[in-house]
């Protein structure tokens, strides 16, 4: 195994600067040699950075593809708009390049059957880059599943429901691509921080997988209001139409029998919350109280509800997922809480021991596929859509 993998970055804004100073930056065996950024001085900014850190200047490019042409890129972290995600995965797998892309969610099931494509064809590997599958409670939650504590697991639900009214609004200042999403389309548009845990949990595409989805929306108000109040001095905005529904709620049904619910809540004034929930035939998990609730140990109904549910941190010693008793015996490091430095840390780690993707490329079709069909499911009065089977079969026998 080599000392040092060389990578480059497409996609120098909020999210890729982040996840590069915060994270790749203070990683040993991680350099970079090149940046692209459809924004020259977002580029220069990332490579200013990774000078004034590691010492090396990588080269700046406005062309993605220029970067993934270089020979001295050995490794990709994608983490532009959202629109390019998928065509840029694709070029990555046909240069031969193993590629971790950020999250969100699929234009077309087209797109995603074309990275399907892209893999077989090429067998280069990639790997969706969803921190809240390596959340601290999630994991948590799915070490308990796996010893059995909750029993049978019947339902899941999860949310992103986060107020991101200004980061909308404000949209073309900071040159961010939520905004014209929020004013044309109307879909789960961000469905991977809630669907990744659950689907790990219920072992879709490995032993189960998602069949069919009903998606509804509810209107498109809170943009207004926001914008009238804050923003009243841009005339384009305050007579913006916004497609996309302040509050979107999708029923996924799997070929077990589970049920998964997620809500996209983004647009009305709120506290932060992904809603993450786990419910089996002998308890259940609920991220929101940071309680726990097992059958026999917290049946006490006398009325006393909040004494029915014990903490989470009374469990924390018996079913800490291993990597989280590690990682914080180690010191835990990176943002959101230490997710950015776990998922990069297993992609850098699949790439140089050439070791599968914990979240594959069957993964990243399955999950980011759901924008598009609840866009589909919504558009017809919440019709019931199918959901491909990327496998073709394979998630019958397929291992975790």
């Amino acid at each position: 195994m080599k000392d040092k993998l060389n990578i480059g970055i497409i996609g120098l804004g909020g999210r890729g600067y982040g996840l590069m100073d915060g994270v790749i930056l203070h990683m040993d065996d991680i350099e970079i040699v090149g940046v692209c950024d459809t924004y020259k001085d977002r580029a220069q900014n990332a490579a200013d950075k990774v000078e004034q850190v590691k010492g090396n200047k990588p080269f700046i490019t406005q062309d993605y593809k220029e970067l993934i042409a270089s020979s001295e890129v050995e490794a990709v972290i994608v983490s532009s708009a959202w629109t390019g995600h998928i065509e840029i995965i694709i070029e990555c797998m046909k240069a031969g390049k193993p590629v971790g892309t950020e999250v969100g969610g699929a234009y077309s099931i087209e797109e995603c059957w074309q990275l399907i494509r892209a893999y077989e064809e090429t067998g280069v590997p990639c790997m969706l880059l969803e921190n809240c599958c390596y959340g601290r409670e999630e994991m948590m939650a799915m070490n308990m599943v796996k010893q059995g504590i909750f029993g049978e697991i019947v339902h899941c639900s999860g949310g992103y429901q986060h107020d991101l009214r200004e980061e909308i609004a404000f949209g073309n200042e900071n040159r961010h691509y939520r905004l014209q999403n929020y004013i044309h389309r109307n879909c789960e548009n961000y469905p991977t921080h809630e669907l990744g845990p659950i689907a790990q949990i219920l072992d879709i595409n490995r032993g189960n997988r998602m069949v069919s989805l009903v998606s509804m929306a509810s209107k498109a108000k809170g943009l207004n209001e926001y914008i009238k109040n804050k923003k009243s001095d841009d005339e384009a905005l305050m007579h913006t139409e916004f497609a996309q529904g302040d509050v979107v709620t999708t029923m996924i049904k799997c070929a077990r029998g589970e049920t998964i619910v997620l809500t996209l809540d983004t647009t009305l004034p709120r506290a932060y919350s992904r809603g993450f929930r786990v419910q089996g035939t002998k308890g259940m998990f609920m991220e929101d109280n940071m309680s726990l609730f097992i059958d026999g140990e917290h049946n006490e109904y006398d009325f006393k509800w909040k004494e029915q549910w014990n903490n989470i941190e009374a469990y924390r010693e018996k079913y800490e997922h291993p990597v989280w008793k590690k990682f914080m015996q180690d010191g835990v490091k990176g943002g959101h809480g230490g997710m950015d430095w776990l998922v990069l840390r297993a992609f850098f780690d699949c790439v140089e021991k050439n070791e599968e993707m914990p979240i594959d490329v069957y993964d990243i079709a399955a999950w980011m596929a759901i924008s598009a069909l609840s866009e589909q499911s919504i558009a017809m009065g919440g019709q019931v859509v199918a959901i491909p089977d990327f496998t073709n079969g394979k998630w019958i026998t397929r291992k975790a």
